[in-house]
């Protein structure tokens, strides 16, 4: 049985599109649907549905799925063990971050690139859920995301910092007086806010439910950026991570407002699939979470 074959297999799974998937293999659509029969010859099952497209995996190949990521993961990790001996680690460090901690990302790349200059990084902007999905999957090799709330099971964690939010709207006659605000000043204003796939708007939903009210924001977006965008063009205010101030310091329009909540809210860190042996790439990134955590943020 190729690798090659768990490969496009895997992937196919994952794009869920023949052409999709013969693109991120690198390769032509018929020569993966030519591997792909003959896998199913080789195992004498038939794995995927089709007719003039993917139509999904049968329950044979449902079931020979996780197996085949096992395999492909299970390989890679004994190449990277073999290499560590012999020098620094090489290949690309695929990382998934919520959008909350995206500025950590910067951080984290850094560190890790720094101390193993061998290596590449690919980072993917993910749920928290997408996030675990996506290290059971041995689809990226770690991820940074919430840590307490809806805490993720089977994982290896490095806290890297506890979030604090701050509320942020259009200078102007109706955004707040300078200093502190709390939930009830938040209350008055319309409100744009991410969309309740993520968790980070789950936390929010369930501080603003203890302090007695109800989110019904005026729009939702998927990205800070976007959200930034209807404060500043839209007549909406916004709450946000602190650490995403850094992309609206120095203008003008902004006006920023830290946000007093009743009760400490989550961590947020590493996280690494608790297997063993470890890979050393996930080995690496937790070393570095490590250091990192320790170390003031500018």
């Amino acid at each position: 049985m190729q690798l090659r074959a768990l490969r496009y297999f895997v992937t196919l799974a994952r794009e869920q599109h023949f052409a999709l998937a013969a693109e991120a293999c690198g390769i032509t659509q018929p020569t993966l649907s030519s591997a792909l029969a003959a896998l199913e010859t080789q195992l004498g099952k038939r794995l995927v549905e089709r007719d003039r497209r993917y139509i999904g995996l049968t329950p044979e190949g449902q079931a020979m799925l996780p197996w085949a990521q096992q395999l492909l993961a299970a390989h890679e990790s004994m190449v990277h063990a073999v290499e560590a001996q012999a020098g620094p680690l090489h290949g690309e460090f695929r990382l998934g971050v919520i959008p909350a901690a995206m500025p950590e990302a910067g951080r984290f790349a850094e560190a890790l690139l720094r101390t193993h200059p061998g290596m590449t990084i690919a980072v993917r902007s993910q749920t928290s859920r997408g996030i675990v999905r996506a290290i059971d999957a041995f689809e990226i090799d770690a991820g940074i995301t919430y840590l307490d709330h809806e805490r993720p099971a089977n994982v290896i964690s490095v806290p890297l910092y506890t979030e604090t939010y701050v509320f942020v709207t259009a200078r102007g006659g109706a955004s707040p007086p300078p200093g502190h605000v709390c939930w009830q000043d938040v209350a008055r204003h319309p409100l744009c806010l991410l969309h309740q796939g993520m968790q980070n708007r789950r936390i929010i939903d369930e501080l603003m439910h203890d302090a007695g009210i109800a989110a019904a924001p005026r729009a939702t977006a998927d990205s800070y950026t976007a959200l930034l965008a209807m404060v500043r063009s839209g007549g909406l205010a916004t709450i946000m991570p602190e650490r995403h101030t850094g992309l609206i310091e120095g203008a003008g329009w902004a006006s920023v407002h830290p946000l007093a909540t009743a009760r400490p809210v989550s961590r947020i860190g590493l996280i690494a699939g608790d297997r063993t042996p470890l890979d050393p790439m996930a080995a690496a990134a937790l070393g570095c979470a490590r250091a990192i955590a320790e170390l003031p943020v500018d």
